[in-house]
């Protein structure tokens, strides 16, 4: 399974902004510290901002900031949320199930260990915080100052 890049990049701001709980952001400074393009980024925090996992200050003086405190957010939760489709494969695909055209369904062997297995990856996900995938390591690398050639 791979995630798409929206959801790396919605989880990064997370951890980004969980890295800095005690001041706003701003899209730019998270643009530049992933090398992300700020005009996607903007899409991304925005959708964040609907879901509740950030909170979006407006004016002068805004930035983002996390919408709840890390240890509150499951990964789970935001995969969940970021991912148009998580079928591993196309019958599992909910949008595309009622039309599909795999001859096994429904008693399809494949079809269930695959299930089991998001299951099992989607349960990881749903046992970790943003809080515990946020180290001392990962606030220095984003506060170190940028590698230049």
């Amino acid at each position: 399974m791979q995630l798409t890049l929206y959801t790396d990049y919605a989880l990064r701001t997370l951890v980004f902004l969980a890295c800095n709980p005690e001041r706003l952001a701003s899209i730019r400074e998270i643009a530049e510290a992933y090398g992300i393009s700020e005009n996607h980024l903007i899409k991304i925090i925005h959708r964040l901002g609907q879901g509740g996992f950030i909170e979006t200050i407006r004016g002068r003086n805004g930035g983002l900031r996390l919408g709840r405190p890390s240890e509150d957010i499951r990964l789970g939760d935001v995969v969940r949320y970021t991912e148009e489709e998580l079928g591993l494969v196309v019958c599992m695909q909910t949008a595309k199930e009622k039309g599909s055209t795999c001859r096994l369904m429904p008693n399809c062997r494949l079809r269930s260990v695959l299930g089991t297995a998001l299951s099992a990856f989607m349960s990881v996900l749903d046992q970790t915080t943003l809080a515990d995938v946020v180290s001392s390591d990962e606030w220095q690398a984003l506060h170190a100052p940028p590698i230049t050639p």
